[in-house]
């Protein structure tokens, strides 16, 4: 193939191309965050309680998804490998296997999400926002698949170097989802009020517009048309679907335990108060939009280490996880920088003239944005860090680290805090941070230690242990 990776051999042309990979990755994921600010901006002119309604059914809908996400993720590191071996056929079973993972996945986290007001109910949620909640998990259900399928065709042209397309996709997107979320929120330009349920429906719609559009250019555009990766899809792949299972399963498990996290504070912040819940989902919504920045990188470190272990090449391993920790690190410092002296203005932007409680609100949001100055650098180093080991396949000892760093460490540290200090919401906001402090550290470790013993060892692609 003519896109053949060409091996770095110094820091500088390392830095050089995983900027270039980079940079796209982490728009498009600015992207894809984006048009969910933009339905939480339009949801948060509803009132408390519309707010309150959205992080509820983010609680549900990402617990699920995110296992699915973890699947679709064993797309990119396998597809790198091929292409640095210059295997086609392997870059092509790649993709198509995550397509019938995909399809398969969907299923129960439809199921799932069409139950939410149940098991939020079930949780100790109040009748309203679990009604609510289900209203807008009812719109966002349909949208599953192909949501999984963009994030494995994005894999795929991530690992042919070609992440651009992704980008244009995701921005065409965003005027898109702005234009269907207001009209069918609130019933605007001759369509109906459909509430949260058309807020959902609207996002599904998109996500289903931005699938075909990467299947067409997948199919139709160089150089992703000469791999034809449609070609023989009725054939499943069941080997290559066990290896997609054997690596993503365990990213899948580490990015549930992650959210779960999250998701278990936003519940805990529930039983506090609407406003420290509404707070909590400012907040966290502001940590998201960071954290893509660092995740794209992290993607990056993906494809730049699975090329390097494709072509069994040590110190390319090395160079392709270190040069995008350093950056993820020093861009996560900047913007945690421009977030601390714009905190209360941000607070602002997601509360309308509607909420009642909007001044404690804007207050405890503020609070909370500060207090995540250390969370957001040490954020960014966990995600690039664990981006890089999957670059080698290794994510079943990432997964312990998971559980030991959000959940025997950060979780009881953030309920003590929470609930038995006057702390309260800021106290599990600290409990946040010290387990992904904790995650982050035991990461790098893993990856220092990984890449000393593969300097010693006679092949690179396999590493898991």
């Amino acid at each position: 193939m003519s896109d053949r990776i060409k091996r770095p051999q110094t820091i500088a042309t390392e830095l050089i191309e995983t900027l270039r990979l980079a940079a796209p990755m982490a728009l498009t994921q600015l992207s894809q965050i984006a048009m969910m600010t933009t339905d939480l901006a339009f949801i948060g002119r509803l009132g408390g309680n519309a707010i309150a309604a959205a992080a509820l059914a983010g609680t549900i809908y990402f617990v699920s998804f995110t296992f699915g996400m973890g699947l679709m993720a064993a797309v990119a590191p396998l597809a790198a490998h091929g292409f640095g071996a210059g295997d086609a056929a392997m870059v092509r079973r790649s993709l198509r296997a995550g397509l019938w993972v995909g399809l398969i996945v969907a299923l129960p986290i439809m199921a799932l999400s069409l139950q939410g007001e149940a098991i939020l109910l079930a949780l100790g949620q109040e009748e309203l926002p679990a009604r609510l909640a289900q209203n807008y998990l009812f719109g966002l259900a349909w949208g599953v698949a192909p949501t999984l399928w963009f994030i494995a065709l994005r894999g795929f042209m991530g690992a042919l170097n070609r992440p651009e397309p992704v980008l244009w996709i995701t921005l065409a997107a965003i005027p898109i989802n702005a234009l269907l979320v207001y009209p069918l929120l609130n019933g605007a330009w001759g369509l109906p009020a459909l509430g949260l349920f058309g807020a959902g429906l609207a996002t599904s719609l998109v996500n289903l517009g931005t699938f075909l559009a990467g299947l067409w250019f997948a199919t139709h555009r160089p150089p992703f048309r000469d791999y034809h990766v449609l070609a023989r899809l009725w054939r499943i792949d069941w080997d290559l679907m066990r290896q997609i299972i054997v690596i993503g399963a365990p990213i899948s498990l580490a990015f549930l335990l992650e959210y779960g996290l999250f998701s278990t504070a936003g519940l805990l912040m529930g039983v506090i108060s609407t406003a420290a819940l509404a707070a909590h989902q400012i907040a966290l919504q502001v940590t998201a939009i960071l954290y893509m920045v660092p995740y794209g990188i992290s993607m990056a470190a993906t494809v730049r280490v699975g090329h390097a272990a494709g072509r069994n090449d040590a110190d390319g391993i090395r160079r392709a996880g270190y040069v995008p920790i350093l950056l993820g690190l020093a861009i996560a410092a900047l913007l945690t920088l421009a977030v601390l002296a714009a905190r209360r203005p941000i607070a602002h932007l997601f509360l309308g003239e509607g909420v009642t409680d909007a001044d404690a609100t804007m207050t405890l949001a503020a609070s909370l944005l500060t207090l995540g100055a250390t969370f957001f650098v040490t954020d960014a180093l966990q995600a690039v860090t664990s981006g890089a080991l999957r670059g080698i396949k290794d994510t079943r000892i990432p997964l312990l680290f998971a559980i030991i760093g959000y959940w025997l460490v950060g979780f009881p540290i953030a309920y003590v805090l929470g609930f038995f200090t006057p702390l309260g919401a800021v106290g599990i906001w600290i409990g946040l941070s010290i387990g992904t402090a904790t995650h982050a550290t035991l990461l790098m470790l893993r990856f220092r230690r990984l890449t000393r013993k593969i300097a010693h060892a006679p092949a690179v692609s396999g590493v898991s242990s």
